[in-house]
């Protein structure tokens, strides 16, 4: 209002002069004319000038004026400023972000939807050879790996992937894609060479030692059958020593077993066969209900005759671990529930036992190799506390999900969820 205010004090002291200028003139047409042409032409190159300065963004000093437009002009020029601080800020800012990802000593490119390059750090220049003029460049015509190319077509981020540096193949990288914005993706590569040298020299060690552990094993397990077989009883000691002594060894004998297991899930190449589950799960169910004192506890449940893609031995022995610990963790006086069905996204098999349960805080660790949770038991649950890693590393050559839910005193219920695109006969 004020600049309104201006402009109308103005119009009127030009009128009052127009007014008394044709009555001493005796004609007011003339004046009045005059005065509205350099009204407007006033009002033009003030308007022109505004313009000139808006056109110019927040370059260039902001113009005088008198009046109203003054006014108009200072507030103009204040948005300029502040554009300008604006700017500055947002240059500093960016720069600090450029200089930060720069310092990162993991690769980071930004894909745009179609794959061009859209930006690269240092550290891509070094390990994967990007350059700075790859820039629109598709992605997938500089980095020319089959499972690189497969990871970015599949849009299936959840995973990273491994695969060698296109510029020294003696370099691993992991490979990470964050999907933002609109249609941007981050893509982050990882130097993981000495992770899987370590992960290498631990397979080849536990394979070796669980190799060679397997000859002494076989001698002592005959000597002491051949000493048992000798013994006549007369001894409480011996007889006693000698049960000991067998149930040691058999327990080395199906730690060393469950290991070679873990080292073959770990390096043997997949070949997958369409197994008939259902009729795998009869036969599991059959042998579990003639193991120790099961005495025909399990419930089988068939809701589908889905078929999978898959490896039987070791679906075989996930199952078999899975059911195995619904009976060792159970009373015997109740059942374990085994059920096979179709849920919305997934093909299911669940096993459920209403035993002790397991603490929220071991969950998370109960697939780890050797874990096994603390409990005040009366009797010590034998186990070599490889059986759910076995059945983790299963499930994740088979595509699948581990999923535990459990609760004190209750029981659990593990169910291990193949995806639909694994069903190979209905």
């Amino acid at each position: 209002m004020p600049v309104l205010r201006k402009e109308l004090h103005r119009a009127s002291w030009t009128a009052l002069a127009v007014a008394i200028l044709g009555w001493h003139g005796g004609s007011l047409l003339p004046w009045a004319l005059a005065a509205t042409v350099l009204s407007w032409g006033r009002q033009i190159y003030w308007l022109g000038r505004l313009e000139k300065c808006l056109a110019k963004g927040t370059k260039g000093d902001c113009p005088e004026a008198d009046g109203g437009w003054a006014d108009v002009y200072h507030q103009v020029c204040r948005l300029k400023k502040n554009g300008q601080r604006r700017k500055k800020k947002l240059r500093r800012f960016m720069e600090q972000i450029r200089l930060a990802t720069e310092a990162l000593p993991d690769a980071a490119v930004v894909l745009r939807l179609d794959d061009g390059i859209e930006w690269a750090n240092k550290a891509a220049r070094q390990v994967l050879g990007l350059q700075p003029d790859d820039r629109g460049q598709r992605i997938t015509n500089l980095i020319r790996f089959p499972e690189f190319t497969g990871y970015l077509k599949s849009r299936q981020y959840h995973r990273p992937t491994v695969i060698p540096s296109p510029i020294n193949h003696r370099l691993t990288l992991e490979v990470r894609i964050i999907p933002y914005g609109d249609d941007l993706r981050l893509m982050l590569a990882q130097d993981v060479t000495q992770l899987k040298k370590m992960e290498t020299m631990r397979k080849d060690f536990v394979a070796n030692v669980s190799h060679e552990l397997r000859t002494p094993l076989t001698v002592l397990k005959g000597y002491l059958e051949t000493l048992q077989d000798m013994d006549d009883g007369s001894s409480a000691l011996l007889t006693a020593s000698f049960k000991e002594m067998q149930g040691q060894t058999e327990r080395m004998q199906h730690l060393v077993d469950d290991l070679l297991l873990l080292t073959r899930l770990e390096t043997q190449q997949k070949k997958p066969q369409c197994i008939d589950v259902p009729a795998l799960l009869n036969q599991i169910c059959k042998e579990g209900d003639t193991l120790g004192n099961a005495g025909r506890r399990i419930e089988l449940t068939l809701e589908t005759t889905a078929h999978i893609y898959g490896e039987e031995q070791d679906l075989r022995s996930a199952f078999t671990n899975l059911l195995g610990n619904a009976l060792k963790y159970s009373p015997a006086d109740t059942p374990v529930k085994v059920r096979w069905f179709q849920a919305k996204q997934a093909i299911v098999l669940e096993v459920e036992d209403f035993g002790e349960g397991i603490a929220p805080v071991d969950i998370p660790r109960v697939t780890e190799r050797f874990y096994r949770v603390e409990s005040k038991r009366r009797k010590k649950v034998p186990g070599t506390g490889l059986g759910l890693a076995i059945v983790k590393h299963v499930l994740m050559r088979h595509d699948a999900h581990l999923g535990i839910v459990s609760e004190l005193g209750k029981g659990s219920c593990f169910s291990c969820q193949f995806p639909l695109g694994r069903v190979c006969c209905k």
